[in-house]
């Protein structure tokens, strides 16, 4: 398993063989004289680039446009004799090789068995449930530093499937033994990870084959070990940090909205204790209205008599809070119930505030590996690249709220 989140910068190139450093080292002393470039011969391009790939994919399996460039860059940085004449940036054909030994690395760990490739292994005449043979690469896109790792030592499927078992007769106790069950779920990471993005399976058929994955321990647990993240630090540190420059920034472009965001505000000026928590929440709230989501897919809202099912029916992701029907003369709503709901049933509630139930939902999508919503791209997309610090790219609306509003503020 990988244990950094973060392409480097600059990338470290390694030492290669003593012949090839030896030839390296001339090469860079007759460049600096003369400006004269190294003949690379196949046997020197092939050692070099047999380096970096192992490099990069202990690093990432599957690497951007940008990082690829980035090594490129950084190699001729070190290695000024390994520079392309011409006109142009001296490492684009590095580049160009760079991408397609990667792509020859992953096929021959694809064939050795390594579960990260493997899974992207195309078979023949295999259709999906449309009945076409598109072929959709699997592989992680938000921020994912362990995928799908292999097996643990001494383990495969057999031996991790009694495990699963184990774990999964210890759920049913009353007294939890939860030493055990963190390690049972960490050994088991692999097959169940395998299980959720090749498989796909319903958020049901996964509660019932991993209940363990829903507690609240378990959830925080999982993201960190698929992004090496603390998701409830990272993100309350986060939300505490800029939610003042949200709600800020709500009052200041509020006229640009509809009369939700007002609502929204006014809501918050009422309150008169708990100000932080408040803050907290009317900030998130506000977050895909100002990023023009559909903020009523996300926060949704239903009485303490109202059938629970008519306010789930048809989400795939949202949070419920469930209000006190009776509300007195001059008194706000009383909160009964916060909820997460996923493809319409409720898979954890009782949690004390909206805030907290956000950050459980964000750790929940990254375990089951699941879309996010079309309606909800730049909310989520926001919490990932602002918040989380999970990607280094992002959208134009989002790089935009970024530089142009956010730190403005």
């Amino acid at each position: 398993m990988r244990s950094t989140s973060q392409w480097p910068n600059p990338f470290p190139i390694p030492t290669f063989s003593y012949d090839v450093e030896f030839k390296l080292c001339k090469g860079n002393e007759v460049y600096e004289k003369a400006g004269a470039s190294l003949s690379v011969t196949r046997a020197i391009k092939m050692e070099i680039l047999d380096k970096l790939a192992q490099e990069m994919f202990a690093i990432k399996a599957y690497p951007d446009k940008n990082e690829i460039t980035s090594v490129a860059q950084e190699l001729v940085s070190k290695h000024p004799c390994l520079k392309e004449p011409g006109n142009g940036t001296g490492y684009d054909g590095w580049a160009t090789s760079i991408k397609f030994k990667l792509g020859n690395y992953r096929s021959k760990l694809s064939q050795a068995g390594c579960s990260e490739v493997a899974v992207n292994r195309k078979r023949r005449g295999e259709e999906d449930d449309s009945g076409s043979n598109r072929f959709s690469l699997k592989k992680p896109k938000r921020g994912e530093v362990n995928f799908i790792p292999d097996a643990p030592e001494n383990y495969n499927d057999e031996s991790l499937e009694n495990e699963r078992c184990i774990l999964e007769d210890e759920m049913k106790k009353r007294d939890k033994n939860m030493a055990l069950i963190t390690q049972k779920m960490d050994i088991t990471f692999s097959l169940r990870r395998n299980e959720v993005v090749e498989m796909q399976p319903l958020v049901k058929e996964m509660h019932l084959r991993w209940p363990a994955l829903f507690l609240k321990e378990q959830i925080c647990a999982e993201f960190s070990r698929i992004t090496t993240k603390d998701l409830m630090g990272t993100f309350m540190t986060a939300l505490d940090t800029y939610s003042l420059r949200l709600i800020k920034l709500y009052r200041i472009r509020k006229a640009a909205f509809r009369n939700d965001m007002d609502s929204l505000l006014q809501k918050f000026d009422e309150q008169v204790s708990n100000i932080v928590q408040h803050r907290r929440t009317i900030s998130l709230e506000g977050l895909p209205i100002f990023v023009r989501d559909d903020e009523t897919k996300l926060f949704l809202t239903c009485l303490d008599t109202d059938p629970v099912e008519r306010a789930t029916r048809g989400v795939t992701v949202g949070i419920l809070t469930v209000l006190e029907d009776y509300v007195g003369p001059n008194s706000q709503s009383t909160v009964i119930n916060t909820a997460i709901v996923l493809e319409e049933d409720i898979i954890l509630d009782d949690l004390p505030d909206l805030p907290t139930a956000f950050a459980y939902l964000f750790g929940l999508l990254y375990g089951l590996n699941m879309e996010l919503p079309k309606e909800l791209k730049y909310t989520f997309e926001a919490v990932q690249h602002i918040f989380m610090e999970l990607t280094s790219t992002c959208s134009q609306r989002i790089r935009s709220f970024k530089t142009k509003h956010l730190t403005k503020v």
